[in-house]
């Protein structure tokens, strides 16, 4: 298909991007960006956090506008003020975090998004037609609570194509896939391409784009700094003119004597009924991870990780105090402070709004969940506040994570979300805890600002701690862990040593085979 976009470039492009400008306050966020996507091609969009990427594709997307530039739409300057007029004009979008309703029907959902009056039957007969044709198999009449993330991620491409948008973009569209659905994509993405249909790809995950994608603007602090062909790329050179230097590559020594060391964090029997009605409940988990090792969970999103966390971390506490034990000390009742004061430390999944307070300064939120830990530190007598010595910390972390910033104590709600998860993370390392849990490190975190999360994880469990890495980014797993568990319906297999694994394994496991079998127990979509 490669040629066939490069003859198009003679051709009026479908979309023309000229001296595109977005400032908010003191930032210049999209800094006088040109581009252009011909008709039947599939363009990455490259960079960063912080690059300018989400503020460009609101501003096609009608979300923002701009200060200043043109949008030409085959040819012609148009205004795009609202999502409606993107959609009119033949725009479409799919974003990272989906936008349904659980208690409604997938069709219902769909029906939302559409002005044409059509009766839910016919809503409903549209998008199962629509998502065999395209490969993605879709119950139109399924809730969307009792689908899994990759079903729900069909739901919003089918209600995207419903619309006939000429221009799809794509936000991190493989982050929540298994490598099987993720493959099943790829194939729908190129029936779209060679259909004449456009697409605008955002990812992180080089490989894919350099699979993909026919062309890349690559974006540096708002800037275009290069297009180019990332078939003629490697992974490691598109890193460096997204960042401007070279990547350092994530370096996992073996770990030695784990198997004698101590046990830092232990499960035992873990059960959990679900507090919803789209909750999933946990079923006799049992895991042990040692001093000085890695333990990678895999899973789908929604098959029960996040009601593990929340049972690690004493979000929720558990009936059985030992079925959570944290050096030794039995802490299933313990309050997530308690379990803090045991040397623990966690990282939730959603940063704004659970890993922070939106409103609150990056400071404040650092003495939030560092008032019990660093009491001696923080606090004076009578309860005072250090204010400079919050401070210090903060501008600590802020440095050694590399956290781009606008202001020297910005609010959270103000970061970026990658640079936002920098800081979560790095307030976490820099207490040296003994046990570290952390989920999605890295979701929407650039190639740079990844590696050096990974590399620091790594080392915190080199230098004697227990890490428990939950991630349905299968590429940082293997990176980083010294051997792999699947969560699958609430229900945990035995970790396997990362050099017995493969990515095929794992993938099965992921869609719910059974240790040892090689078919697939799902029906192929």
């Amino acid at each position: 298909m490669g040629g066939n976009v490069a003859a198009q470039h003679d051709a009026v492009p479908l979309l023309g991007v000229r001296g595109l400008t977005k400032i908010f306050g003191s930032l210049t966020a999209c800094d006088h960006i040109d581009l252009t996507i011909a008709k039947g091609e599939v363009h990455a969009l490259l960079g960063e956090n912080g690059a300018g990427k989400s503020t460009l594709v609101k501003m096609l997307f009608g979300s923002l506008e701009p200060h200043s530039g043109d949008i030409l739409w085959n040819g012609e300057p148009v205004r795009i003020t609202s999502p409606g007029v993107a959609k009119t004009l033949g725009i479409g979008m799919v974003f990272q975090h989906f936008s349904l309703f659980e208690a409604l029907t997938a069709a219902e959902n769909i029906a939302l998004s559409l002005d044409d009056g059509s009766p839910i039957s016919t809503i409903a007969a549209k998008a199962r037609a629509l998502s065999y044709s395209y490969g993605l198999p879709l119950d139109p009449d399924s809730l969307v609570g009792d689908l899994s993330v990759g079903e729900r991620q069909r739901i919003e491409i089918i209600r995207c194509l419903l619309q006939t948008p000429q221009l799809i973009i794509l936000d991190e569209p493989t982050s929540v896939l298994t490598p099987q659905e993720a493959n099943r994509l790829f194939e729908t993405l190129e029936r779209l391409r060679s259909e004449g249909k456009s697409i605008l790809y955002i990812s992180h995950r080089l490989e894919e784009v350099k699979r993909l994608c026919d062309r890349a603007t690559v974006l540096r602090h708002g800037k275009v700094v290069g297009h180019c062909n990332p078939r003629e790329e490697t992974a490691s050179s598109l890193a460096r003119m997204m960042v401007g230097n070279e990547v350092k590559a994530v370096v996992r020594e073996p770990a030695e004597g784990v198997e004698t060391a101590a046990v830092l964090l232990e499960i035992r029997k873990l059960s959990r009924k679900p507090a919803t009605p789209f909750s999933v409940p946990l079923k006799d988990i049992d895991l042990d991870v040692r001093a000085g090792e890695v333990i990678g969970i895999a899973g789908v999103a929604g098959n029960g990780q996040g009601e593990f966390f929340e049972a690690i971390s004493g979000e929720v506490q558990q009936p059985d105090a030992a079925s959570v034990r944290i050096r030794g000390k039995d802490a299933g009742k313990l309050s997530i402070t308690g379990r803090r004061l045991l040397g623990a430390a966690f990282v939730p999944e959603e940063r704004l709004g659970h890993g922070a307070a939106p409103g609150m300064k990056l400071s404040e939120n650092l003495l939030l969940s560092r008032h019990a830990t660093d009491a001696r530190s923080f606090l004076g007598s009578g309860g005072t506040i250090k204010s400079a010595v919050i401070s210090g910390a903060a501008q600590r972390i802020i440095q050694a994570m590399d956290v781009r910033k606008s202001a020297p104590d910005p609010e959270a709600a103000s970061l970026s979300g990658g640079n936002l998860q920098k800081f979560i993370v790095g307030r976490e390392l820099d207490r040296k805890p003994t046990v570290m849990v952390v989920n999605q490190p890295t979701w929407g975190v650039d190639a740079g600002a990844a590696a050096h999360i990974r590399q620091a994880l790594i080392e915190l469990a080199r230098s004697g701690s227990a890490v428990l890495v939950i991630s349905q980014d299968l590429d940082e797993l293997f990176e980083i862990s010294d051997a792999i568990a699947v969560m699958h319906h609430g229900q945990l297999s035995k970790p396997l040593p990362i050099a017995e694994a493969d990515f095929e394994t794992i993938g099965l496991l992921m869609g719910g085979a059974e240790p040892g079998r090689t078919e697939h127990p799902l029906e192929p979509a």
